[in-house]
């Protein structure tokens, strides 16, 4: 066996391999004995005909690709043993010819990252957070809310009720909504079934039909049917509006609080804490972004190809698609055009964790299985199924992703920390 190799960038290694006569002869000689054992020939019994009867009968051809399916991996594998070459995939092969055997295998090698300097970035940690009292009283408001009663009410319909209604819907002239006795909040900001439906609902009275038309957006998540006018055709047949209860020390109690005065306290400090969560959360995403700034990044193509498969599975599934294919589908889009769409996004996040995998690496930053088990006590006890929640949690799978997601925010807190702790030392110098 020969081999050269051929560096053709993107972290990428091209081998060239050409079989020696012998080990090709040799291949085909195993072929031979396979074949004639599995192929029934006239005239002969299984495994008995001659090499030249077996060709005359399957084909020079068969017999040449069932020795190739096995001589192409055995020498692929000496190939990248003898160049002491580690893929992280596997490999395209292309057969250049058959006579002598010559292949070429494309190696995907594991991505290269050139750390920047990471204490060189500085960020202002930013002003105290102050919460206002109108976010307390929305907040407490909210929560109010929540715990109202829907009332029937004998009037028309105004905005904020819950109503029941039959509803049809046409697109162009062909049907697309056929629904009796749905439920219906009539929120003016909502966009369902298409924004300014629900603003048309507003004076409807019990029992009486309407007719009105209205234009679906342009992006609406069904292609065929973005910008064209639809004609609908709705009967409200129950009107219900919120019974809201008192604002005082009884609401309070029902939510865990000792009184209304406490009630205010903690959801003050509640909001606050989210406010710094929130801003600590943008501040490591600026740290971030600047350390990729400084930092070099090749990769395989393979590498991104997988990102935007995982992106397609986890938007299939979030909107509640059990298969890829049918996700595509009803987006009105081919597999290629949404690959593209999300091409940058997969860049982004790909780049984005080789350099903070490569951070942890350099700060020798790692997670022990105590905090694995620590975060998994944690969310199986504020489950309702605590067992089920603890033996899911507890397959080596889950337990994997868990370590991998808090190893990344372990490191995004000691970049965090990297980048604030200059800006300190940096005023403090001053």
């Amino acid at each position: 066996m020969k081999v050269s190799t051929e560096d053709v960038g993107n972290r990428q290694i091209a081998l060239n391999i050409e079989a020696e006569d012998a080990e090709l002869d040799k291949s085909l000689d195993e072929a031979y004995h396979h074949l004639v054992k599995e192929v029934s020939i006239p005239g002969f019994r299984k495994g008995k005909a001659p090499r030249a009867v077996l060709v005359q009968h399957v084909g020079k051809q068969s017999l040449l690709d069932e020795a190739l399916e096995h001589l192409i991996p055995q020498l692929y594998k000496q190939a990248i043993e003898s160049q002491e070459i580690e893929p992280i995939s596997r490999s395209e092969i292309e057969i250049i010819k058959t006579e002598p055997l010559v292949f070429k295998a494309t190696v995907s090698l594991k991505p290269e990252v050139k750390l920047g300097d990471s204490h060189s970035i500085k960020l202002e940690p930013g002003p105290a957070i102050k919460i206002a009292k109108k976010e307390v009283a929305d907040a407490v408001e909210k929560f109010r809310e929540s715990q109202g009663a829907w009332v029937p009410v004998d009037r028309s319909v105004e905005l904020g009720d819950l109503v029941t209604m039959d509803i049809e819907a046409n697109v162009d002239g062909k049907p697309w909504l056929n629904h009796k006795g749905i439920l219906y909040e009539v929120d003016k900001d909502s966009s369902s079934p298409v924004p300014g439906f629900a603003s048309r609902l507003q004076g409807a009275e019990k029992n009486k039909e309407m007719n009105f038309n209205l234009t679906v957006p342009d992006d609406y998540p069904v292609k065929e049917m973005c910008g064209k006018e639809g004609t609908f055709k709705a009967t409200v047949t129950e009107i219900k509006e919120k019974d809201l209860p008192e604002l005082d020390d009884k609401l309070a109690r029902s939510a865990g609080y000792e009184n209304l005065t406490d009630m205010r306290k903690k959801v003050a400090a509640d909001l606050k804490a989210k406010a710094e969560a929130k801003n600590r959360s943008e501040l490591g995403q600026k740290a971030l972004d600047a350390l990729v700034e400084i930092s070099e990044v090749s990769y395989p193509p393979i590498l991104e190809d997988e990102e935007i498969t995982g992106i397609l599975r986890d938007e299939a599934q979030r909107l509640g698609f059990r298969e890829l294919e049918d996700y595509l589908k009803r987006s009105g889009k081919t597999e290629e055009e949404l690959k593209q769409e999300l091409r940058p996004i997969a860049q982004k996040r790909l780049i984005q964790g080789l350099v903070l995998g490569k951070l942890a690496e350099e700060e020798k930053i790692e997670i022990s299985s105590s905090e694995v088990d620590n975060k998994v006590d944690e969310i199986a006890n504020s489950a309702e199924d605590k067992e089920n929640a603890r033996q899911f949690l507890s397959l080596p799978q889950v337990r994997q992703s868990m370590a991998q997601s808090l190893l990344t925010q372990k490191t995004m807190d000691r970049l965090l920390q990297i980048a604030i702790g200059n800006s300190e030392n940096k005023t403090k110098g001053e």
